[in-house]
């Protein structure tokens, strides 16, 4: 069995995708739980509904949100691209934000329980 450069570049892409996700979910999603789990705020209900948000909502519905979202047209991609970033669909970075957001209450909720 060999491997071919498609292969090995999906394979690269996957392992990349990992390791950026993971650290972003342990910069973000432990203080998020930690103060899901400590605070007495009003915000403490909305966050928690927004954090839960993947686990409701179909994986193919929320990407056509986010796509709208990051588009050239929605909040964040007018707010990228007058960053200069740029837009962020079918990107690297469009992959991070949305695989951080789909996989946020999987950090978090285990975290906040703990």
């Amino acid at each position: 069995m060999f491997l071919t450069d498609g292969d090995l570049q999906s394979i690269w892409l996957t392992i990349r995708l990992a390791l950026v996700v993971t650290l972003v979910l342990l910069i973000i999603g432990t203080p998020i739980a930690w103060w899901l789990a400590r605070s007495k705020s009003r915000l403490k209900g909305p966050l928690g509904a927004v954090v839960a948000l993947p686990l409701i909502l179909p994986p193919s519905v929320l990407g056509f949100y986010m796509l709208l979202a990051m588009g050239p047209y929605g909040p964040v991609g007018y707010l990228t691209q007058t960053l200069g970033i740029g837009a962020l669909p079918f990107t690297f970075w469009g992959l991070v934000v949305a695989s951080v957001f789909y996989s946020m209450p999987f950090m978090v909720q285990p975290l906040q329980n703990a």
